[in-house]
């Protein structure tokens, strides 16, 4: 308050808006990680996957045209490859528009009750305490300074955290995938799969009936042919493998980075007794043999398998969608069963590393 009586600062009532924690890290709009913007340059793969979906195409009425036409004057073949072929395009695009629209796994805003400006004192102090224990490590993401739920992951690139994060992956928009695309992204990996084997397919049974009928057909729809025995095979290959390994996870429910990192047991260890580890332990304390036995443990210490059929169910909701775009996973995306064994896995895996502590 100044001489004349008049206060210095003065509120009026709504005036102060609670600072969500998730947002208080994204102040700078310079900041293309925080903000979540991309460059046009990050949409480049994106462009290149169409542009591979759409090349054979060309080639395909080629040989629809001068081969299944003209020379086989088979209607019937013509139509049924044409719709097949064009099918699984359709299909393939659906799941590829939703990984790219869809967001991958919003984190929701954290349930605080300081976040409601109009709670009295009473409901504040009858309020009960949320239920996740967010000081238990990996339960709160020190870069977005928010909640973490369960499978939860912070993306360096994207600059925020996806619900059951998968990977990260260029082609999809420079996106992650998570809970919300898991589902078409495996859609469209089987639908890219299909397609590549299928076009193969049709080329090699061309180049066949070519080898042995010379005189009867044109010298270029074998070029055709030949490129697109070569380019189905390859991408049925390469996609196919990607298709296969996804689908490996999905019947053990795992993500990627789940698969690919041993150590993420470490931090749904039980307390440690009598050992020099930090509860939980860090990798950098392991030794050479604990790192073996986590390493070991990884391959059968699965958390969240609870058997291929219900594995399968998480993902995958019976239903048209699931056919047309992949649909999407059930669930929230934050709480998931566990293993029943899980527990008595990762209590017998701790024992053992204070044993090794132990007699180091």
């Amino acid at each position: 308050m100044n001489g004349n009586g008049v206060p210095l600062l003065s509120f009026e009532p709504g005036s102060l808006r609670p600072i969500s924690p998730r947002r208080a890290y994204d102040d700078n709009e310079d900041d293309d990680r925080s903000t979540n913007r991309k460059r046009w340059y990050h949409y480049l793969p994106l462009l290149g996957a169409i542009l591979l979906i759409l090349m054979p195409h060309p080639s395909l009425m080629t040989v629809f045209i001068h081969y299944h036409l003209l020379i086989l004057h088979s209607k019937t073949l013509f139509l049924t490859h044409l719709s097949v072929t064009y099918a699984l395009t359709f299909l393939a695009f659906t799941s590829l528009i939703v990984c790219v629209a869809r967001d991958p796994g919003p984190i929701p805003d954290p349930k605080s009750t300081l976040a409601r400006a109009d709670m009295t004192l009473e409901e504040a102090l009858l309020t009960p305490p949320p239920d996740d224990d967010y000081t238990h490590p990996g339960k709160w993401c020190r870069v977005c300074w928010a909640p973490k739920p369960e499978r939860a992951h912070h993306c360096s690139q994207c600059g925020r955290c996806v619900l059951k994060m998968d990977h990260h992956c260029p082609w999809m928009g420079a996106k992650c995938i998570g809970h919300r695309t898991y589902a078409p992204f495996i859609h469209f990996l089987a639908s890219v799969t299909l397609l590549s084997l299928y076009t193969a397919g049709i080329a090699i049974e061309g180049l066949w009936f070519a080898f042995h009928n010379a005189l009867t057909i044109d010298e270029t729809t074998p070029l055709h042919m030949l490129f697109l025995a070569f380019a189905g095979l390859a991408f049925g290959m390469i996609i196919g493998s990607f298709l296969t390994y996804h689908i490996y996870l999905t019947l053990t429910n795992q993500t990627t980075i789940e698969s690919g990192s041993a150590f993420h047991l470490l931090r749904h260890l039980p307390p440690l007794s009598s050992s020099r580890l930090s509860n939980p332990p860090y990798e950098h304390e392991l030794s050479y043999p604990q790192r073996r036995l986590v390493r070991a443990a990884h391959g059968s210490v699965r958390l969240y398998d609870l058997g291929w059929r219900k594995n399968w169910a998480q993902v995958f909701k019976p239903g048209w969608r699931t056919w047309i775009y992949g649909g999407s996973c059930p669930g929230d995306g934050q709480k998931f069963p566990r293993n029943p064994r899980a527990d008595e896995m990762l209590s017998r895996l701790a024992s053992d590393l204070v044993k090794l502590d132990q007699e180091a």
